[in-house]
C-alpha cells in the first residue's frame, strides 16, 4: 500500500503566496498515471494560483474560505464545498478574497507536469491581457513575479 501523509509532505512555497502539497504526482509518493491530485493552500488576501492554462481538464474544490474564480471570461466567487470543472487549454486563476487562509484541492489529467510551475518559478508566466487573453472585468489583477535583480 502507498500513502501519501500531507504532514509529511513538505510542498512548495510559490511567490504568489501559496503553499502546494503533491498527493499524487509530482514529489508524491503515489505516482498515478491517469490523474495527478494536490492540496493547496492560498495565503490570506490575495493569496493566488496565477492567471495560466495548460492541456489537461481539472477540477478545484475548495475546502475553506472564499476564493474569486476566474475561468475564461467568466468571474465567480467560491465558497467552501464549492468545486469548479475547468476544461482543457481554459485560461483560469483562483485568488483567495477572504482574510484567513483557503484551502483547495486539484485533480487533473492525464498525469504529468504543468508548463504554469516552472513559469511562475522562473518569472515567465503569460501575462493576461499582454501574452494571454485578458482576465474577465472586475477581477482580482494576477500576480506577476518580478526577476530577480528587478524593482517595481
Amino acid at each position: 500500500m502507498i500513502v501519501a501523509d500531507l504532514s509529511q509532505i513538505e510542498g512548495r512555497r510559490y511567490s504568489a503566496r501559496r503553499q502546494t502539497q503533491n498527493i499524487a504526482g509530482g514529489v508524491s509518493p503515489i505516482q498515478a498515471t491517469a490523474f495527478s491530485l494536490g492540496y493547496v493552500t492560498l495565503d490570506p488576501d490575495g493569496g493566488q494560483v496565477p492567471w495560466h492554462n495548460h492541456d489537461q481538464e481539472e477540477v478545484y474544490i475548495l475546502l475553506e474560505g472564499t476564493a474569486e474564480m476566474c475561468l475564461g471570461e467568466e468571474r465567480s466567487v467560491l465558497s467552501q464545498g464549492q468545486a469548479v470543472y475547468i476544461p482543457s487549454g481554459e485560461f483560469h486563476q483562483l485568488t483567495n478574497i477572504g482574510s484567513t487562509p483557503a484551502r483547495m484541492i486539484y485533480c487533473y489529467g492525464p498525469a504529468g507536469d504543468v508548463a504554469h510551475w516552472r513559469q511562475e518559478l522562473a518569472g515567465t508566466l503569460p501575462i493576461a491581457g499582454v501574452d494571454a487573453p485578458p482576465l474577465p472585468t472586475g477581477s482580482q489583477p494576477q500576480f506577476v513575479p518580478i526577476p530577480e535583480g528587478e524593482s517595481k
